[in-house]
């Protein structure tokens, strides 16, 4: 059982934080959101603010979550944990050089904030974009399979270097305070509509898929994800996969790698349909256990 904590969340109102803010919320976690618009969800606290303003990130960090909180007349309670999500999604939706700002300076803002503020446990979103294929220009291999921790991260796009930047400035942070700093390398995020929406299409057209490296994460089990990570303290700077157990798609793992990556050398050996975008830390250090496997969703 999670210790109930009081938590500052960037983004809450984005495609993956309206999951995850519920799920903290059903953990017994109180949930200050602070993104650019307010997350309509019972029992969600909004702030309206914006990452790359510094002195908004200090002060919504120091900030009563409602009403309620100025009763017991003893200022404003600590936060015990900020979780960044807010950033912009991807390429293509605003100019690169505008991305990378937002991204990386909001980033640096939140954190720092945190820090300076002693308050010692932040996860932040990374990405599966930086192990460089989903933004390539043009088809591009792995070096190497699976995708894991270990790799050396070599995006060539504005968004998965933005990423990469946000992993180091995490872990800069993180070695001059001794805060717990997590960075989870988001994979595709699954809404629970989108199962049945989508996946005859990806089955029909494995290709489609590829850019992904066949990974997925249900939002639902990223709230699991990013629960654990509140509860696992010591651990300093670390980063890890958030995706599923298997590939996102109907077709074994040795023949999907064949088809899609061939002559990718293989670093370890491989279950049936275990994930490329492997998960295998999570679940050996945080705990995970999967829920939402789209085969309950969808007919493979």
């Amino acid at each position: 059982m999670t210790t109930k904590k009081r938590i500052l969340f960037t983004g809450g109102s984005g495609k993956a934080g309206k999951h995850v803010v519920p799920y903290l919320l059903d953990q017994g976690h109180r949930v200050v959101n602070v993104d650019l618009a307010p997350l309509d969800h019972p029992g969600v606290d909004n702030l309206t603010a914006d990452i790359t303003d510094s002195g908004q990130m200090f002060n919504v960090m120091s900030s009563y979550a409602n009403f309620d909180e100025l009763e017991p007349g003893t200022g404003v309670p600590p936060f015990d944990a900020v979780v960044h999500f807010a950033a912009i999604p991807r390429i293509l939706i605003h100019p690169d050089n505008e991305t990378f700002r937002v991204n990386t300076i909001g980033t640096y803002n939140v954190i720092e904030a945190a820090v300076k503020l002693g308050i010692r446990k932040i996860v932040i979103a990374s990405s599966e974009t930086t192990y460089g294929i989903c933004f390539a220009d043009g088809r591009r291999d792995p070096a190497t399979l699976p995708l894991d921790e270990d790799y050396d991260i070599d995006p060539m796009d504005s968004y998965g270097l933005s990423k990469v930047v946000n992993e180091k400035t995490a872990r800069a942070f993180a070695l001059r305070s001794g805060f717990d700093i997590y960075a989870l390398r988001i994979g595709n995020v699954v809404e629970p509509h989108e199962y049945a929406q989508n996946f005859p299409t990806y089955f029909a057209n494995p290709e489609m898929r590829r850019r992904n490296a066949f990974c997925y994460i249900d939002a639902r089990d990223l709230g699991q994800i990013v629960d654990l990570c509140l509860a696992k303290d010591g651990l300093g700077f670390e980063v890890f996969n958030a995706g599923n157990n298997t590939n996102g798609m109907n077709i074994p793992t040795a023949e999907l790698a064949e088809r899609f990556f061939p002559g990718v050398p293989f670093t370890r050996e491989m279950g049936e349909n275990e994930a490329l975008f492997s998960n295998r830390k999570i679940r050996d250090v945080l705990g995970f256990k999967e829920q939402h496997d789209w085969r309950e969703y969808v007919k493979g």
